[in-house]
């Protein structure tokens, strides 16, 4: 259990100690149990949603949105203010890029950036608590922490040194395709909302993965939690534009 108690400590502020430093191998394996922390996470947002339905949608969305960003320590959303401070500030230039995602420093292009997604997803969690489509809840942390195996499956890690380069190396891709599919086919119990919000969580994996490689020639870290928080923010947005037109 090792390769899961790796993830939940990387992922979450859960107080997970592990005893002993991981394997390559052991770090390589908890990219399988992703999904699963997602799980735990958006099982925890939809208690906070069924056991709270009484209060106000506007203060309830709130809650859900901080107990989101707490649970996983604001971990990805820094990934996405640096990429968003790269992209502009590198001028289009690969070792610039990558220099400003090494700057700890938050630019105001990466402010903007959390600004922009913090609105979009709580403004997409009102919408779905006013349908009371609480399950919902569950599905959006699982797609984010699939975007990690979807891009270290097909993508080069451009820094050879570190722990992304050692997952990168030894992950199991089998396994990890596997877990993908299984995965997705879980969307399908939301009908075509979820049949259709799948495609396009795949196609915004594919377009993340085509402007990584077209700046950077592949991805790092930082790329990875952005892709996380855009996945999340992005499938969270298009299932409650499509519960307006389609049936869940």
């Amino acid at each position: 259990m090792t390769p899961f108690f790796i993830a939940l400590q990387f992922l979450t502020t859960f107080p997970i100690r592990l005893k002993n430093m991981p394997s390559q191998l052991q770090n390589a394996q908890s990219l399988l149990f992703y999904p699963l922390v997602g799980l735990l996470i958006g099982g925890v947002l939809f208690a906070i949603a069924y056991f709270l339905q009484a209060l106000p949608i506007v203060l309830l969305s709130s809650i859900i949105l901080i107990i989101w960003i707490w649970l996983t320590g604001g971990l990805h959303l820094d990934g996405l203010a640096d990429i968003a401070d790269a992209w502009v500030g590198g001028l289009g230039d690969k070792e610039r890029t990558l220099s400003i995602m090494k700057d700890p420093a938050c630019g105001p292009i990466g402010v903007l950036s959390l600004i922009i997604l913090c609105m979009v997803k709580w403004s997409a969690l009102y919408i779905l608590l006013q349908k009371q489509l609480y399950t919902a809840l569950i599905l959006f942390p699982i797609l984010g922490r699939l975007a990690p195996l979807f891009l270290f499956l097909t993508t080069e890690y451009v820094r050879k040194n570190g722990l992304g380069s050692s997952i990168s190396q030894y992950i199991p891709k089998t396994w990890a395709m596997i877990i993908f599919a299984l995965c997705l086919l879980v969307m399908a119990y939301f009908g075509w909302v979820g049949l259709i919000t799948a495609i396009i969580f795949i196609l915004t994996l594919l377009y993340l993965r085509h402007k990584f490689i077209q700046r950077i020639e592949g991805i790092t870290g930082d790329t990875v939690g952005a892709s996380i928080e855009i996945v999340e923010a992005v499938s969270l947005f298009s299932f409650v534009i499509l519960s307006f037109y389609l049936t869940v």
